[in-house]
């Protein structure tokens, strides 16, 4: 399976993220973390914490959509794995960011950002 080198699509993507981030971090106070996000939408504590993460994780689905009416396709995915390896290893990285407080984009954005060294080991672990 080859690689694309797409440096602006890239660049764009990251300033996209941690834009994002930042305005997550300046308007509710909090780090943006997908797992964290997914987590407390499906088991909310408040009505107020429910909608917020519903329009992130809003804004996260419809990604591709907006990808296709700027681009006019529609991004390719070559996933070349059988559905329950896929399930199998989506459990494991649930279990990992459970046990780990945090996923990629919780420690490898905002906890980085940060410098928070329990996050650099946690993304180093994620990349090794």
């Amino acid at each position: 399976m080859g690689t694309d080198f797409t440096p602006i699509a890239s660049f764009a993507g990251g300033l996209l993220i941690g834009a994002a981030a930042v305005l997550l971090m300046l308007v509710q106070g909090r780090i943006l973390g997908a797992t964290g996000i997914l987590r407390n939408a499906i088991l909310p504590t408040s009505r107020a914490e429910f909608c917020w993460r519903a329009a992130m994780l809003a804004g996260m689905v419809s990604a591709p959509a907006v990808y296709y009416l700027l681009t006019g396709q529609m991004p390719v995915v070559e996933v070349p794995v059988s559905t329950p390896m896929l399930v199998i290893g989506g459990v494991l990285v649930g279990l990992g960011v459970t046990y780990g407080s945090g996923c990629t984009s919780g420690h490898g954005v905002c906890g980085l950002a940060r410098f928070s060294k329990r996050s650099l080991v946690a993304t180093l672990c994620f990349m090794a």
